[in-house]
């Protein structure tokens, strides 16, 4: 059994100025999607002129920014929805006070589709050119957020057997040992889902099946590894035993699902 470790979440305090280890995270999450944003530009079709296209460095920059403002916003706005509707109906105000914590990823990913969509239009490309072209670049920054929950010890785990050798006690997760879930959450939707990404978008592929990988992925992985998570406290386990977390995985494969059959078909008339 292990202890987390009590990491001050205040990385660097120069007077009144204080950096929080989540910050950073958060930093490194967008200097990673850049580098590997640009590394994609070196990929076919981007290479060449996609969708009619030329492809630059800045235009992965223009697409962070906007990706950053639909994860904030939608991931307040999705988690204000999906998981305290009536606290937020009754406190409107609060909705605003984001320090207080409270996001959700499957809020964020709609707030980037929301502005995906608003790129691809700007530029006259196609939707999923742009998705297909920032999937591979999302899960390591996926994997720096975990990083960030675990230093702060939040979103642990479900109690484990007391034999299991890496089971930890968290602060305010009582005494006994729990999974280090945001460690299997880095490992799986974080690196794992990564190096399937960037292996599959490397080969030539029909537009949509690279982001159809993604939504899969994320999805099944997300929904295995929530089996190890402890529940929101007020939520507890849903319909058939199953986290709100994985009932949002649910839609998210089938699209993934339908993506990739539309995407083949697409391809098979191609070269019919």
């Amino acid at each position: 059994m292990l202890i987390h470790p009590e990491i001050d979440p205040v990385a660097i305090a120069i007077g009144p100025i204080a950096v929080h280890w989540y910050g950073l995270t958060y930093l490194l999450a967008f200097a990673l999607f850049v580098l590997l944003g640009r590394a994609r530009l070196k990929h076919a079709p981007y290479s060449q002129r996609a969708d009619g296209r030329d492809w630059q460095p800045a235009d992965i920059e223009d697409i962070l920014f906007l990706g950053v403002m639909g994860v904030v916003l939608g991931g307040r706005i999705g988690y204000c929805l999906f998981y305290k509707p009536g606290y937020y109906l009754s406190n409107p105000l609060e909705i605003f006070a984001v320090w207080q914590g409270g996001m959700s990823f499957h809020g964020g990913l709609l707030g980037v589709l929301i502005a995906m969509w608003w790129f691809s239009r700007s530029r006259s490309v196609r939707f999923l050119t742009v998705m297909d072209l920032i999937a591979p670049c999302i899960p390591a920054g996926l994997a720096s957020g975990r990083l960030g929950n675990f230093i702060n010890g939040e979103l642990w785990g479900r109690v484990a057997d007391p034999s299991l050798p890496w089971g930890m006690v968290f602060r305010g997760g009582g005494a006994l040992p729990r999974h280090p879930s945001q460690i299997y959450q880095l490992l799986l939707e974080g690196l794992l889902l990564f190096v399937v990404l960037w292996l599959y978008a490397r080969q030539p592929r029909q537009t949509g099946q690279v982001s159809a990988v993604f939504l899969m992925g994320y999805g099944a992985l997300r929904f295995f590894a929530e089996y190890f998570r402890e529940p929101d406290a007020h939520l507890g386990l849903l319909g058939l035993g199953l986290s709100m977390g994985q009932w949002l995985c649910v839609p998210m494969m089938l699209a993934g699902a339908a993506l990739m059959v539309w995407a083949n078909r697409q391809s098979v008339r191609s070269h019919s």
